[in-house]
């Protein structure tokens, strides 16, 4: 006769059996899960290695091509600019070595560099745009007038064109205390300085640089843009240039691309921060010069790296 004690034997070690299957199957599953998962962790590990390097020699290739194109810039840009007069204007997100970079070029073109003017962060910032509109009718030279435009941008390239450039006749648009007073003016707002000694120049530089992060990025990117079409407007061409990122939407220079009306006219270059994008800033001007305007760089929305000077 089988007892209660034989039945509660037999179930106990069926269970157990049951638990030692278990046991010995997740132990060889798991086994063969961690050999899968650490040879997947190789093969991912050299790629990583293969990308990494990859991603170096490409470094080293653009460093390299960037290195040769500052050695012969100076040779390209040869005579482009002769008889030409340039004052170069740049924001206050530019390096002191871009902007100066590109000086040089321009003074190796031949240009004469009449001097420059240095935007204050004042000037792009959406929150002091009632200031500045205040302080742009105070500082107003006789027989010169701002804009209908009311955007800030606009207003301010509106004096600070006539300032810089000369008429299309060659003769200055303002008077050298005139000038000087209206500087003061807007130095002493923050809003752009003048180096010592300019004068007006025939042509203008607008050095800007790349993507505006930050709050309301996209109206300072929108002001800078709207200055370089009306400095443009005010002389005998300008060339907007900006850094790597400045063609983005939230760059002047993208701001000025997705616009027709400002792009008709006004030169832009995409990576002055190169120097194959310094010797667009220069042919551009020159193309300035002769009436011509283009869209230049490395960006989707560029014509071509440079302008075409053939013929």
């Amino acid at each position: 006769m089988i007892s209660v004690r034989y039945h509660i034997v037999s179930i106990a070690s069926v269970f157990l059996a049951l638990a030692v299957g278990v046991v010995l199957g997740s132990s060889s599953l798991s086994g063969r899960l961690l050999e899968g998962v650490g040879d997947q962790k190789e093969q991912l590990q050299q790629r990583v290695d293969r990308l990494s390097d990859q991603r170096d020699d490409l470094r080293a290739q653009v460093a390299t091509s960037d290195r040769f194109d500052r050695s012969i810039a100076p040779m390209a840009v040869s005579g482009q600019l002769d008889g030409r007069s340039v004052v170069l204007i740049s924001s206050a997100d530019v390096p002191d070595a871009e902007r100066d970079a590109v000086a040089q070029l321009l003074r190796d073109s031949g240009a004469d560099m009449t001097g420059q003017v240095h935007l204050g962060e004042a000037l792009s910032d959406p929150e002091r745009a009632s200031s500045l509109e205040g302080v742009l009718p105070q500082l107003l030279p006789a027989g010169v007038q701002l804009p209908t435009a009311a955007d800030p941008g606009t207003q301010a390239g509106g004096l600070i064109g006539p300032l810089s450039l000369l008429k299309p006749d060659g003769q200055p648009q303002v008077g050298e205390e005139a000038r000087a007073a209206a500087f003061a003016g807007l130095s002493d707002g923050g809003f752009a300085a003048a180096s010592p000694g300019l004068r007006p120049a025939q042509l203008a530089v607008v050095l800007t640089g790349g993507r505006q992060d930050g709050e309301n990025a996209g109206d300072k990117a929108a002001i800078l843009a709207r200055f370089a079409r009306q400095i443009d407007a005010a002389g005998q061409g300008a060339v907007l240039a900006g850094t790597s990122g400045s063609a983005a939407g939230t760059g002047a220079v993208g701001v000025a691309r997705a616009d027709p009306a400002i792009t008709s006219s006004l030169s832009t270059v995409d990576n002055a921060d190169t120097g194959a994008g310094r010797v667009a800033v220069v042919l551009a001007a020159r193309e300035q010069a002769d009436r011509k305007a283009g869209q230049y760089g490395v960006a989707s929305s560029a014509q071509g790296p440079v302008p075409d000077t053939r013929g």
